[in-house]
């Protein structure tokens, strides 16, 4: 099958099940799966125009909704974390497609700092996670009991919902989740969710998708809390993503800017059914585990890009 605005063929069967695979491990780590997407349609696909960008956060639209609905539905969603989140990567993924039409239009240049994002990212993770010794005892031990909780948990049980917003104003958060209590500050979640945004609009995965490694390393924050508010964040962030690609489509006449809409679709069907079986099959899964596969796709992709860009 042929997509025009991509300009190139593959079979219609190949864009959902690839999504569908990529979605159903990454969701468990509260990424959609679109940083993963970029990259296959970039260098197996053959997709490197600017509205590739735009594409993958239509996937993000389309994909999304299932995966929150999940995390919503057993009460794992810490609402004022969400969106701090989405306040912040707003105005950020706007600017960040700005950045991608106007400065960074060579895919060999839009690799490259792909590849510099995602390493400093995965290579930070790793070096937290090597450093994990007796001192996050406790916080291991955390996980362990919410393993055992959530394995109990029925969704119809109202009065178990896992977390609770203790305190919320414009220096810090508090809340508790499955009895664990939780402080982190507001303007530093803001101020980062804002850069972020603006690399998640230059990559095309409108900004939420990695705030869950950076919430995990810098934060501190179990990888349990973080999922929700960064797949919330990436859905909103997106549609304000896939609209400005559209929008400034007709002041960029020489490129392709606005979203292949049916490839965009079709990534999103698969990705939908991914991310809800990924985020309820999260809760089994240890946070460690998570966190080792995210820092592994990472560095390998980066790695890929470098490659490409220096070869």
């Amino acid at each position: 099958m042929y997509f025009s605005t991509a300009g190139i063929e593959t079979a219609i069967w190949v864009p959902p099940l690839v999504a569908f695979v990529v979605s159903f491990f990454t969701s468990m780590g509260g990424i959609s799966g679109a940083f993963l997407l970029l990259p296959f349609q970039m260098s197996v696909l053959g997709y490197t125009h600017p509205s590739v960008s735009a594409t993958n956060q239509l996937f993000n639209i389309v994909a999304i909704p299932s995966g929150v609905y999940r995390y919503w539905r057993e009460g794992r969603m810490v609402w004022p974390l969400t969106w701090i989140v989405v306040a912040g990567t707003l105005p950020g993924v706007f600017i960040g497609a700005v950045v991608r039409v106007t400065w960074l239009p060579d895919p060999g240049l839009f690799k490259l700092f792909a590849a510099g994002v995602l390493l400093y990212i995965g290579l930070k993770m790793m070096r937290d996670l090597r450093k994990q010794s007796g001192r996050n005892a406790g916080k291991n031990n955390s996980e362990k009991r919410f393993q055992t909780l959530m394995k109990n948990w029925r969704s119809d049980d109202v009065t178990s919902r896992p977390s609770t917003v203790t305190g919320f104003n414009l220096r810090r958060l508090g809340f508790t989740f499955y009895g664990e209590s939780y402080e982190v500050s507001f303007p530093g979640i803001f101020s980062l969710s804002f850069i972020v945004g603006i690399v998640g609009g230059i990559y095309g995965i409108g900004g939420g998708s990695i705030i869950a490694p950076f919430f995990v390393t810098f934060f501190g924050l179990p990888v349990y809390i973080v999922a929700g508010a960064a797949l919330m964040g990436t859905f909103v962030t997106s549609i304000a993503g896939v609209a400005f690609y559209q929008a400034i489509a007709p002041f960029y006449p020489h490129l392709s800017v606005a979203p292949d809409w049916l490839l965009g679709i079709l990534f999103g069907v698969g990705g939908m059914a991914g991310m809800y079986l990924g985020a309820r099959s999260q809760k089994f899964v240890p946070a460690r585990a998570i966190k080792w596969m995210l820092t592994g796709i990472m560095i390998l992709t980066a790695a890929k890009y470098v490659f490409e860009f220096f070869k």
